[in-house]
């Protein structure tokens, strides 16, 4: 338990996650380290500022040990296999590694490092980005609060250590933290099978995971959130078709991220897949803490 480290950049959004929490008997405001006011998108030689409508950091390390605190677990544990104990279901949560399903027959995953730094003249304020060459990832900076940060990178074509190298030279701190792991961007319908005899998945183990912006944390909890109600309903048959259903948009955000990478997009052509992350971005601000607007994203696809 003492060893116990979740892996993340810790960011949210502030109105979801109040809802959610609350859901489970906790409050959130109580978890929250810093609520953002604006983001910096760094893209090429320009800044874009980004209005922020409830994007925070939280201590999640203690969020997840408070939603522990009344189930019976074996920290440390390695699953390789599932019980042989004639369980009824058995629910596979273990995130990137999807020990008990069946293997995903193409999976497609982004690399990440993630430093905990604290500075004594922190170089940016508040929430900072910079996107990666091809939009296969960005690096990331987000603020915990008495001057430590998040400083962490992602890309797929696994050049993230070179940019999050650069930045920490060019803006020196304390290293306190280094982690990092794998995060799955293969989105549910391609993350298959969901339900297998008595296994079923949830979270990250079933892709769970926005494509363009990496953010899992939201997404794995509404999942559970829907597994729950499946299960109470005696329903289970019918929880991969909810999962489709609810995560339709991140299939076609996944159509748009591999077209970018694979440098096969085309403005006019897929115009309809680049719009529609930000009709769906737009129509839920709240959701994602933050001002969506289409000349920023024009902006950053153009550029890149």
């Amino acid at each position: 338990r003492d060893k116990f480290f979740p892996i993340c950049a810790w960011g949210t959004s502030l109105n979801e996650l109040r809802q959610l929490a609350g859901k489970i008997g906790l409050n959130f405001d109580d978890y929250v380290y810093h609520v953002g006011k604006r983001m910096l998108v760094q893209v090429k030689d320009e800044m874009i500022e980004i209005k922020l409508k409830g994007l925070c950091t939280f201590d999640k390390l203690r969020l997840i040990k408070d939603m522990h605190r009344d189930i019976r677990l074996f920290y440390g544990s390695r699953i390789i296999s599932p019980p042989n104990d004639g369980s009824d279901l058995v629910i596979d949560a273990t995130g990137f590694n999807r020990t008990l399903l069946p293997r995903i027959r193409k999976d497609y995953y982004i690399p990440t490092v993630e430093y905990r730094v604290k500075y004594r003249d922190p170089p940016f304020d508040d929430f900072y980005i910079k996107p990666i060459d091809k939009l296969s990832g960005y690096l990331w900076y987000f603020p915990l609060g008495d001057g430590i940060y998040h400083v962490g990178a992602g890309d797929y074509y696994k050049n993230h250590e070179k940019y999050l190298n650069e930045f920490l030279q060019k803006y020196k701190g304390e290293i306190l933290m280094k982690t990092g792991r794998p995060v799955r961007i293969t989105p549910p319908h391609l993350s298959t099978p969901i339900l297998d005899e008595n296994i079923v998945g949830v979270g990250e183990s079933i892709g769970t995971v926005y494509p363009i912006l990496g953010e899992g944390i939201i997404p794995s909890m509404q999942s559970a959130e829907i597994l729950a109600k499946h299960i109470e309903n005696n329903s289970l048959d019918k929880y991969p078709e909810d999962i489709m259903n609810h995560f339709d948009i991140f299939y076609k955000l996944f159509v748009f991220i591999q077209k970018k990478f694979s440098g096969k997009f085309r403005l006019m052509r897929d115009f309809g897949l680049l719009v529609s992350p930000i009709i769906y971005m737009k129509r839920r601000e709240e959701r994602f803490g933050l001002e969506v607007r289409l000349r920023d994203w024009l902006k950053i696809v153009r550029s890149y």
